[in-house]
């Protein structure tokens, strides 16, 4: 994990985003303190892992969700050389 982002500060938004209980909940702490473009975003990029995984193409991801190559890339880079994140949130919404 990135050490430049294990700070104080992003420990505490760490801790207030598990005390989120409900989607209703996620709507109105988000809704406050992230832009519509930031959280459209974060939930694009996540659509695109998904599809990512169903080895979709490039251009198949893109028309659908309207990513640019770059962001598409991006991710595919996360999912291959990350920390696993996408896999484990993945892992445990199928498990729901």
């Amino acid at each position: 994990m990135n050490k430049k982002l294990h700070t104080e500060a992003v420990d505490t938004l760490f801790d207030a985003i598990l005390t989120l209980k409900s989607r209703e909940d996620c709507y109105t702490f988000f809704e406050d303190i992230a832009t519509i473009n930031e959280i459209l975003s974060l939930s694009q990029r996540l659509e695109v892992a998904g599809m990512l995984r169903e080895h979709k193409t490039y251009l198949e991801i893109a028309q659908k969700t309207g990513a640019s190559t770059a962001t598409i890339s991006r991710v595919n880079r996360s999912l291959n050389y990350g920390n696993d994140g996408y896999e484990m949130v993945f892992g445990r919404l199928h498990d729901q």
